[in-house]
């Protein structure tokens, strides 16, 4: 168990002021994906679900709507601040590294954007497997972080350069945290080894112009990373060029890719 707080930690923090906006952005680009994904046969009226690092909630209340009153939706966190229950909804403050799942016969487990940041996501994984029912499905759901972002258009190629070094620079401290960059191409063969089966992956990517709330993604990430940005090197000046370049129309880059990879337990 490493013993450096950075290690332990995740790098967003859902209680700061830019974790709205962060989280809205990110339904917007993510969930129409997701939706796809959790469709029948994975999700059927009646199901018993776990929906981990809930977030918003967004995912969680549509798989709600899905398994119906006979259903039950559990959503988790460590900072449930922006979740609330609902009918067939229930909210729990829970840390999947530390914690045992919170049951052992889930029809549906999904997990997105939270293994990525967690370095026990191999053990945390298999301890996901072990918690679905005979025939439930786990969907695990990351950015792949190893390719550089492709710059479709700029205002010029001092732009260009300014967006690569501020975005690796984000990188680096994701990584400083316990982050795998590149856990979402061992997701696929991490479900086959913890022995599920019709295992499949699709991968998603759009590009994102100036001033969508695709691109507002970057500037918030900045906002919440900036004490460290600085402390890495990036000059204030810097920062508030790259948030007027995000808003700049004349701008656009391509997303990371979107990978979504999910199994089901043999019956």
């Amino acid at each position: 168990m490493p013993t450096d707080i950075r290690d332990t930690e995740y790098t967003f923090d859902n209680g700061s002021p830019d974790a709205v906006p962060q989280l809205r952005a990110l339904e917007s680009f993510l969930d129409p994906v997701t939706a796809t994904r959790l469709a029948a046969p994975v999700l059927a009226p009646g199901g018993v679900c776990w929906e981990i690092g809930a977030g918003g909630g967004s995912v969680a209340r549509s798989v709600a709507e899905a398994v119906g009153p006979a259903g039950r939706v559990l959503a988790t966190d460590i900072d449930t601040a922006h979740l609330a229950p609902g009918a067939n909804l229930d909210v729990r403050r829970h840390d999947v590294r530390t914690e045992p799942p919170p049951g052992d016969a889930f029809d549906l487990i999904h997990a997105r954007l939270v293994l990525l940041h967690l370095p026990e996501r191999r053990r945390v994984l298999a301890s996901l497997a072990g918690a679905l029912a005979p025939g439930g499905w786990l969907v695990i759901e990351e950015f792949d972080c190893t390719a550089p972002l492709r710059v479709l258009t700029a205002p010029s190629d001092d732009a260009a350069k300014l967006f690569a070094q501020v975005t690796d620079a984000m990188l680096g401290i994701l990584q400083s945290h316990g982050a795998d960059l590149a856990w979402a191409q061992d997701v696929h063969a991490q479900l086959a080894a913890a022995g599920l089966v019709d295992v499949d992956t699709v991968t998603h990517s759009r590009s994102w112009p100036g001033g969508s709330l695709g691109a507002s993604l970057h500037e918030t990430n900045s906002r919440q990373l900036e004490p460290e940005l600085l402390d890495a090197g990036v000059s204030p000046g810097q920062l508030e060029a790259f948030r007027r370049l995000l808003r700049d129309p004349g701008f656009a880059v391509m997303s990371y890719q979107f990978v979504s990879t999910r199994g089901r337990r043999p019956v």
